[in-house]
């Protein structure tokens, strides 16, 4: 069984209010122990490149979150296999991680997924990690 703890990843402490689809900033302010703002700015910069519109509340592409973590020195892996059942953050490896789920990214630490809502029963596509 997976862990779990709730946390905004900094941004109420940010200033930020309301509900978003900030997901990959979360994980990223956290996974990175970065201030959530800083992720803010960075991904909105780098999903304007790609879109032309700047904003990191919305959704970021799986490239635009890998050329980000690439930048801070993370790699992409496929989540491990199994027969008969899909990979689940309880399958990440030790350490800290980004996990990439159906629209959405949460930080996984050694097991426990840190997000603002128990995201542990959705199937992990993938993962970045410190190289």
């Amino acid at each position: 069984m997976t862990n779990y703890i709730k946390t905004d990843g900094g941004r109420a402490d940010a200033g930020f209010k309301g509900i978003t689809g900030d997901c990959g900033t979360r994980a990223m302010a956290i996974a990175l122990g970065l201030d959530y703002k800083a992720c803010y700015q960075e991904l909105a910069q780098a999903h304007k490149e790609r879109t032309g519109k700047k904003t990191a509340r919305e959704g970021i592409y799986k490239e635009t979150m890998s050329e980000v973590l690439k930048r801070h020195g993370w790699v992409w892996h496929s989540a491990p296999k199994f027969d008969g059942r899909k990979a689940r953050a309880s399958d990440m490896p030790n350490g800290k991680v980004i996990v990439r789920m159906s629209k959405h990214y949460a930080a996984v630490i050694d097991g426990t997924v840190y997000d603002i809502w128990d995201c542990t029963h959705k199937m992990v596509y993938g993962y970045w990690a410190a190289a």
